[in-house]
């Protein structure tokens, strides 16, 4: 089963990912661990990464895609795989189609004033990293760690000011490739507005298994 996840920031598609690579022994594979292992490794490709990040520059796409590529061979993809966060961009996504067939992509869709109200909500504990959400996980007392006392605090990138710019940035380079894989025939989109379990249930459904 070879699967592409797309979707804005905030609309669980890491969550459902790691579920669905549990159930089918499917790796998970996110951009962000195939760059981040790289460098750790110092490949040639990590070498030519860091030279663009360490000057605060994206990756090109021909730098990302061979990244890519090179990670869907290794043996724990033979039986299929879970892309996440790739591919971001339409050249990404029509490299990605030449070297591999894919089974399906599932678009998990979240509106906006959703997505800010999740992020946003969101509060980590600024010792042990526990996470909480002023909505939905609330600590039993405010701005306080219930594990270690520690204090809770609000990231920098899960500001409102700062999420509608990430908001932009998706649909602006990310959300064409809707378009793109309907046109293929691969797309199916569920609603992520729903709970965890029910986002599960709808994946299950999708997929037939």
């Amino acid at each position: 089963m070879k699967l592409v996840f797309l979707g804005p920031p905030g609309a669980g598609k890491g969550t459902q990912a790691n579920l669905l690579s549990r159930e089918c022994g499917i790796p998970h594979i996110s951009t962000g661990d195939i760059f981040r292992e790289n460098i750790k490794n110092n490949t040639e490709l990590g070498k030519l990464a860091k030279s663009y990040t360490d000057r605060g520059l994206l990756c090109p796409d021909e730098v990302t895609n061979r990244m890519v590529e090179k990670r869907l061979k290794e043996r724990d993809c033979e039986k299929g795989f879970i892309l996440d966060g790739y591919p971001r961009t339409i050249p990404q996504a029509e490299f990605l189609y030449k070297i591999i067939k894919l089974d399906k992509v599932i678009d998990f869709s979240l509106p906006d004033d959703i997505i800010v109200e999740r992020i946003s909500g969101r509060r980590t504990c600024a010792a042990c990293q526990t996470s909480y959400h002023i909505r939905y996980n609330k600590p039993k007392k405010a701005d306080t760690c219930d594990k270690c006392q520690g204090k809770l605090v609000q990231r920098e990138d899960e500001r409102p000011e700062v999420i509608m710019k990430r908001i932009e940035v998706y649909n602006l380079q990310t959300s064409p490739l809707i378009d793109f894989y309907k046109k293929k025939g691969l797309l199916s989109s569920i609603d992520a507005r729903q709970g965890i379990e029910d986002i599960w249930h709808s994946v299950k459904k999708e997929l037939k298994i």
